[in-house]
């Protein structure tokens, strides 16, 4: 069986968004490279450098899964329902899209994360299952339900935005010691969650 984790880009002082949404420069080191990594969406060219590559195709290639929160997902506008993973998208919201079925046909909508976990775990299969979203990865730690936390820093400042983490309403979590990948514009960081 797969693990679930999470995985974002994030500035140096811990944001994953500017206050309006937009991610800046967080997005760069995706095009940063001569490499080609293939992505599920046929709008959408991952060209990173070698190192980053080898740390994206393992992402990419192991996830059976992804879940996101609704926001993320209106944002995205659902990338069109090919997200860049090449999985299938499980959203964790109270009210779908009343067009969902249309628009999104290989897109699940599950009210809680708990719920979302154990749905996109059965998508999955074997693979992973990957968290691409700040709030839900919160909830997902506190609820003891998240294995490794992922995180792309990059070298950016924002000052404010939307963090990767805020408050965890059971207080501090410790992490196992990183798994570090040194790439062009970003140092790919891998945290076993300690049990």
């Amino acid at each position: 069986m797969g693990k679930v984790l999470s995985h974002m880009t994030m500035s140096l002082d811990g944001y994953i968004a500017q206050p309006d949404d937009n991610p800046a420069e967080l997005f760069e080191w995706y095009g940063a490279g001569d490499t080609s990594v293939p992505s599920g969406n046929d709008d959408i060219e991952f060209r990173v450098d070698e190192a980053s590559a080898a740390m994206l195709r393992e992402l990419t290639e192991g996830v059976g899964a992804l879940i996101a929160g609704r926001r993320l997902f209106d944002i995205t506008d659902g990338w069109g329902d090919q997200h860049p993973a090449g999985s299938p998208v499980v959203v964790v919201t109270h009210r779908p899209p009343s067009d969902a079925a249309e628009r999104w046909p290989t897109t699940t909508f599950v009210d809680g994360v708990p719920a979302a976990i154990e749905r996109a775990k059965q998508i999955a299969g074997d693979k992973d299952v990957t968290i691409a979203s700040a709030n839900v990865t919160q909830q997902a730690l506190e609820l003891g339900l998240l294995d490794e936390v992922c995180v792309s820093l990059v070298p950016v400042l924002f000052g404010s935005g939307i963090p990767y983490f805020s408050t965890l309403p059971g207080g501090h979590q410790l992490l196992e010691d990183p798994e570090v990948v040194q790439g062009r514009r970003a140092v790919h960081l891998r945290y076993p969650v300690r049990r």
